[in-house]
């Protein structure tokens, strides 16, 4: 394990957040790429109500595992910390005490979800047309969650530790698994039957499952940080209170972003499976848009993670600037290639002309906002870090559930904007969102709710002015 992890307390900077970024950034790249997989065999040969009735399921599936995304982000912010301080004995009671609550969690929210699905459906509107292979795919999906659960856990304790390059290993396992399987279960193939959408959703469940298993038997086996004995299955109720308290915000943050995911969902809904399918389409070239900025985001949550817990102020300034940087650089190509090329990015999920139009026309107004949307998850990459995750969550309440929700039914309901109204809200939500997030880094107030700190490093905040940078 030594070989694999990373002091981000010592040498150079912006080589950290590139070297760490880029496993990340792959892994996303084959994260989405097996979901855009799906997408494709479903949209091309399925129809664009199936690509419709995939595409519909997946607001629903982000807002029941946003918990699990919390509780991951809380399990970076207190292993790097640990990590950092050198606490080692913490930091194997932190992944002992992670792996029960996931497994827990993971169990009770895939449940609900398959029991609840028909209803969490027509909660938003989902066209009646696609309903019954809507259902069908999220009642597949939703009961392999645990997998998904395990896999992410796991995927956080590792970059808390300075490892991002394991993760992707076992992702790239999934995704070859997923990409052999998708045409299998779809179609049919000799005693398998085709199941059409399910399959879809089947062959993700199986792929998730290994990678799930492969990461556990790497934790366990192969890594030499911990081993299976009595005492680490010990619950530490102050440690998981922990998590709960760093990850709880996040978790409601998430939680946050995809309801109003769901909000924004049943508002475009109305409006045809035509257009949903055209969303549906988008949102996965979104997924690739967004993939720096993400990337870049939880990398710089470990690195301000580890040197907060070093008692570092000056590398934890220099880790925003730089990553600051990196997200202007690698999102003014992402958007010069959304803005100008749409139609062509999205011809691979669909023949259908109304579907294209509807897909490039979101893509040529939310074009506009990727280079403000990186910055802003950067500077919520930092309050995570931090251990802030209650600020971070207060300000996107703000961005979403006052910026763009309602901006979004005004606006839609505009006989001349119609679905373009939805597509304005979102635009102007994200500059929101990054003016308040910028003002609040500015503040300096995020960097007291560090875990590990000495009194040294609280001298120096508490004597820091309010605006310093």
């Amino acid at each position: 394990m030594e070989k694999k992890t990373i002091d981000f307390t010592r040498d150079s900077i912006p080589r950290h957040l590139i070297m760490f970024s880029i496993p990340m950034f792959l892994g996303n790249l084959l994260q989405a790429l097996y979901n855009t997989v799906d997408s494709i065999w479903v949209g091309r040969f399925l129809g664009p109500q199936a690509l419709a009735a995939v595409s519909v399921g997946f607001p629903v599936i982000f807002a029941l595992v946003a918990l699990i995304m919390g509780a991951a982000m809380a399990m970076t912010t207190l292993v790097s910390q640990y990590y950092g301080a050198k606490r080692q004995d913490m930091v194997v009671k932190t992944i002992g005490n992670s792996l029960i609550t996931l497994t827990v969690l993971g169990l009770i929210v895939s449940v609900i979800g398959v029991v609840y699905r028909g209803e969490l459906l027509s909660l938003i509107n989902t066209p009646p047309d696609i309903m019954e292979q809507a259902s069908g795919y999220l009642g597949v999906f939703l009961s392999g969650l645990i997998g998904m659960f395990w896999y992410n856990g796991i995927s956080a304790i590792l970059r808390g530790l300075g490892d991002s390059r394991t993760p992707l290993k076992f992702l790239a396992y999934a995704t070859v698994i997923n990409i052999v399987l998708d045409p299998l279960l779809i179609f049919g193939l000799g005693p398998l039957p085709a199941m059409g959408v399910k399959g879809a959703a089947l062959a993700t469940v199986i792929a998730q499952g290994i990678s799930s298993l492969l990461a556990l038997r790497y934790l366990f086996q192969s890594s030499g940080l911990v081993t299976l004995n009595k005492e680490f299955w010990i619950i530490d109720w102050s440690l998981i209170g922990l998590i709960f308290k760093i990850g709880l915000p996040a978790g409601l943050q998430h939680t946050l972003v995809s309801l109003s995911s769901l909000a924004v969902g049943a508002m475009v809904n109305r409006f045809g499976s035509t257009v949903v399918a055209g969303f549906g389409a988008a949102a996965r070239i979104e997924q690739f848009a967004f993939m720096p900025a993400m990337s870049i985001s939880l990398a710089v949550s470990a690195l301000v993670g580890q040197n907060l817990g070093a008692q570092k102020e000056e590398r934890v300034k220099d880790s925003v600037k730089w990553s600051g940087i990196l997200a202007i650089a690698i999102n003014f190509v992402v958007s010069l290639a959304i803005l100008f090329i749409p139609t062509l990015l999205l011809a691979p999920f669909t023949k259908d002309t109304g579907v294209l139009e509807a897909g490039a026309l979101y893509l040529r107004y939310l074009g506009y906002a990727y280079i403000p949307f990186a910055l802003m998850f950067t500077l919520g990459g930092v309050l995570r870090g931090a251990g802030d995750t209650v600020t971070a969550m207060l300000l996107t309440l703000i961005s979403l559930w006052v910026i763009r929700v309602p901006l979004a039914a005004y606006l839609s309901v505009n006989p001349y904007l119609g679905v373009k109204g939805i597509w304005l809200a979102i635009v102007i939500s994200i500059y929101t969102g990054l003016i308040i997030n910028y003002l609040y880094y500015r503040t300096g107030r995020w960097k007291k709710f560090a875990v590990v700190k000495g009194p040294a490093f609280e001298q120096e905040i508490s004597a820091e002015p309010a605006t310093e940078n």
